[in-house]
């Protein structure tokens, strides 16, 4: 999936939400492959009881994960796939 390229500063604090608009919480920070650049996960920052029923990937940090590629748009939302999370 191709995305224009945007600052990271444009991601943080973004509210992340499910493509049918159940929210997950907002971004933290994102992670990414040192070598290639490509991103890996966006951490998120308090995260809501909806996203703490999926069960997913939780960070050292006690950060929740969520993986690039359940990402659908980044916009004045970051839009993510709820079928890809889990």
């Amino acid at each position: 999936m191709a995305f224009e390229r945007k600052p990271l500063k444009d991601i943080l604090n973004k509210l992340v939400v499910t493509k049918e608009g159940k929210r997950l919480g907002m971004v933290k920070d994102v992670t990414f492959e040192t070598n290639t650049g490509e991103l890996i996960q966006l951490l998120l920052k308090e995260p809501t009881a909806h996203t703490r029923n999926l069960n997913l990937e939780i960070s050292g940090g006690k950060e929740v994960l969520i993986p690039y590629n359940s990402i659908i748009a980044v916009g004045d939302f970051v839009v993510v796939s709820e079928e890809d999370l889990v």
